[in-house]
């Protein structure tokens, strides 16, 4: 047994442990002589700051004059910015929400990696003028995972902790949400409804239809929160849930993953064309999971939490995340 507790980490038969040992703690030391560049990190959280906030103006205006979700309208906040900066006040609950959602996930991979001496970059933020403002977040592995238990807490940490992030503002936000006949359906786009989104809204208005219910803007920012949990819990190839799977299932989550983006590819045909997207994205580029050499179970109590990232991935999924309006 390792001094942390842990069985020491399987070596391939083809490399001595000493020889796999010295060149490991090489390596690690090397990747961690890389500066890390702060001012990157930093301005790519205030751009992706400010092009949030941007479209949750646009939200908050909507949302006050009952009017469906404009895209149009989020976009113009930047050219009315430009004459009235007060203007975007009402955007902060919908990026504040948003933003951290989004940190909460990347500094828990970050904080978990940290905690094993896996060298890991701060959260990459990713500012673009998309209906949310962003293209989210990520973080990188700067030196090997050696242990399934490490794959497994580093890969389920950033998933729980940014779907605890949301569970406030999604409360907040539904219970500020209001009535309005249709006005779900009359918007640019119209926003699927994962389950837990759904409790939400039959608890504090019961009998109410979807379709009828305005959101608040950080009720938004909490369905994008759960569709990003739900994207990166997909057990397919470097995802989040990719990671989960295979310290679970060892080489069979290769095959699973291939399995599971047919899948995706099929629902692309029946449910909305940019789960197509997706799986040709995870084909080209997140389908290959590096192989990694070490024979020991990773225990009871982590295949519970495996189920557990498996129920969030079920609440924080929905079939069609955005589609246009059917024409009357």
């Amino acid at each position: 047994m390792s001094s942390n507790g842990y069985p020491p980490p399987f070596v391939p038969r083809t490399t001595s442990p000493e020889t796999f040992s010295g060149g490991f703690i090489e390596a690690l030391a090397a990747t961690r002589a890389r500066p890390h560049r702060y001012w990157l990190h930093v301005l790519l959280l205030l751009a992706t700051f400010l092009t949030t906030t941007v479209v949750g103006a646009g939200m908050a205006l909507s949302f006050r004059m009952n009017l469906p979700v404009s895209f149009l309208l989020e976009m113009s906040g930047y050219e009315r910015m430009l004459r009235d900066p007060a203007y975007l006040l009402s955007g902060l609950p919908f990026s504040l929400s948003l933003l951290t959602i989004l940190m909460a996930h990347e500094m828990g991979h970050y904080l978990a990696a940290r905690y094993y001496t896996v060298d890991a970059t701060l959260p990459f933020f990713l500012p673009a003028p998309t209906l949310i403002g962003t293209l989210g977040a990520f973080i990188r592995l700067r030196s090997a995972i050696v242990s399934k238990r490490i794959l497994f807490d580093i890969g389920i940490a950033g998933p729980i902790a940014g779907f605890a992030a949301l569970l406030v503002p999604l409360a907040i936000g539904v219970s500020m949400s209001h009535q309005m006949p249709r006005v779900a359906l009359r918007g640019d786009f119209v926003f699927g409804t994962p389950l837990l989104l759904r409790i939400f809204e039959m608890m504090w208005f019961p009998g109410v239809s979807t379709a009828d219910l305005s959101l608040h803007p950080m009720a938004r920012a909490a369905w994008a929160g759960l569709l990003a949990t739900a994207l990166n819990l997909l057990p397919i190839g470097q995802l989040d849930g990719g990671h989960i799977l295979y310290a679970i299932v060892g080489e069979r989550a290769k095959w699973l993953s291939r399995i599971l983006v047919a899948a995706l590819a099929v629902m692309g045909f029946f449910f909305a064309y940019s789960w197509l997207l997706w799986a040709v994205l995870l084909v080209l580029f997140g389908l290959r999971h590096p192989p990694l050499y070490d024979p020991y179970p990773i225990g009871r109590a982590r295949i519970w939490l495996g189920l557990l990232a498996l129920a969030i991935l079920v609440v924080s999924f929905t079939p069609i995340p955005v589609r246009t309006p059917e024409l009357p």
